[in-house]
């Protein structure tokens, strides 16, 4: 069962940051990567010191990165804006909680996911997103704090959002048989890819569907419509 902290302020000098955010002194461990051939034939990436939790999802090997925490369990350090660190990531993705606090995010509208303004083509049938849901009453502190962001984010409120697949990247071996990079893709492969057992996984994207494309503000005005209700 997934263990998350207690919900609590997570502060830096620039006010909250969100607990998806990677910080400073969290680095990535060492390779240890190599490539084993199974016995029903095809190849899978393994590190060579491997334990259950470095396959939280569908056999696939996640990325291994440092943590530091305080007290409550939340994260602390410098925050690396631009960054999300990969098991932080997987596990708010994975349990519907909120990418700034780790409540449950789901509303009583729906699960909401944010994108940058031109992120996203909102009359497409489907979206893929690699962002954490927002809770309700973390939509603005998104908007202020991410920085792509800026502007007039879309705000995507859905009742659908399976899992579709991982970014990351893809390994193989050189002419000395030493384990190397060969491809980043990008665009998520599915679980179900041939090259996914290759891959070292760093990010979670679920597909949303059956959507409805808003402002933060129409989002805020629904949610305070729907709570007032007797």
């Amino acid at each position: 069962m997934i263990q998350f902290p207690s919900p609590t302020r997570s502060e830096t000098g620039r006010g909250l940051v969100p607990f998806i955010t990677q910080r400073a002194g969290e680095e990535a461990a060492p390779a240890n990567l190599h490539i084993l051939r199974e016995l029903r034939g095809g190849y899978r990436l393994f590190y060579g010191d491997e334990d259950v939790r470095d396959r939280p999802l569908r056999g696939l090997l996640w990325a291994r990165c440092s943590f530091t925490h305080d007290e409550h369990g939340m994260p602390t350090g410098e925050p690396q804006w631009k960054m999300m660190h990969p098991y932080r990531q997987m596990l708010t993705m994975l349990a519907g909680r909120c990418q700034i606090c780790t409540r449950p995010a789901k509303t009583p509208l729906g699960y909401v996911y944010m994108a940058g303004p031109g992120d996203e083509d909102p009359s497409q049938e489907s979206i893929l997103t690699n962002q954490p849901p927002v809770c309700a009453r973390h939509v603005r502190t998104v908007q202020a704090l991410c920085p792509h962001m800026q502007g007039e984010p879309l705000v995507i409120l859905t009742s659908s959002a399976p899992m579709h697949g991982v970014m990351g990247t893809v390994y193989g071996m050189d002419q000395g048989g030493g384990v190397v990079p060969v491809a980043s893709p990008k665009e998520p492969l599915r679980f179900d890819d041939v090259r996914a057992p290759l891959m070292l996984a760093s990010q979670l994207v679920r597909r949303l569907s059956q959507f409805r494309v808003m402002t933060v503000a129409e989002l805020l005005d629904e949610l305070d419509a729907v709570e007032g209700e007797p």
